[in-house]
């Protein structure tokens, strides 16, 4: 049986780098933003619980940490008390912060890996294409990440941003036995759906680095690793 660390280690260090990088840096982010936005909506339960860290552990846990270590897949958590929340959409919004960062962080390596495509495609390589790859697999990764926490099956995001505008949906998922049905859900869409989204991240992360190099001053034209030795990503 291959493992996807040792696979990378051997054929790209640079993604393996970038991965485990990225990874766990867009979790701990996405989960710090549910933070902060749960305070700014009065409730203090992240502080008060330790969870305002950038520790990945207090995020993620041991399970998901031995998760990603075996087939590269990982997940966090924050906890937040709704009914501390001041605003009538403070369950949406506090839900809806995760998903916005990913976007965010997507946004930021989109621009970055477009100045460094831009202006110093001399750098010579391998230093020019490991940082490509560094920015390609962020913006991927995060994209990717936004589009699954917005499925409306709980536990995700979208569950909780859907169940605050439909009252009927969220008695739904309240009932006894309805976290693991949507695990299920989310499992099978995952397994059905997920080279969909996939391949959805990639040419939108693609398109993304072609339009922001095409509107810098003095750019040259993008030609990052989608465009030419393309790097066989992780699946998260």
């Amino acid at each position: 049986m291959n493992w996807w660390i040792a696979d990378l280690l051997r054929d790209d260090p640079a993604l393996l780098v970038s991965w485990v990088v990225w990874v766990i840096g867009s979790i701990v982010l996405h989960e710090l933003a549910h933070g902060w936005a749960a305070i700014w909506q009065g409730d203090h339960t992240p502080r008060e619980l330790g969870h305002m860290t950038w520790n990945p552990l207090v995020h993620m846990g041991g399970w998901s940490l031995v998760m990603f270590a075996l087939v590269g897949i990982a997940w966090g958590a924050m906890p937040v008390n709704p009914a501390r929340f001041r605003g009538r959409y403070g369950p949406a919004l506090v839900a809806l912060a995760g998903p916005a960062m990913n976007l965010a962080l997507a946004a930021a390596a989109i621009l970055l890996g477009s100045l460094w495509s831009g202006y110093a495609q001399d750098v010579a390589n391998p230093l020019w294409r490991n940082f490509m790859v560094f920015f390609i697999a962020g913006a991927f990764l995060n994209i990717a990440l936004a589009i699954f926490n917005l499925l409306p099956f709980p536990p995700l995001d979208g569950s909780r941003i859907l169940a605050d505008f439909m009252p009927s949906y969220r008695r739904l998922i309240e009932q006894p036995n309805v976290a693991a049905i949507g695990i299920i859900l989310l499992i099978v869409a995952f397994s059905r759906g997920g080279s969909f989204v996939f391949d959805a991240s990639r040419s939108v992360s693609s398109a993304g680095f072609d339009a922001a190099t095409s509107v810098l001053p003095g750019a040259k034209p993008y030609r990052g690793p989608f465009k030419h030795d393309q790097p066989d990503l992780p699946q998260p």
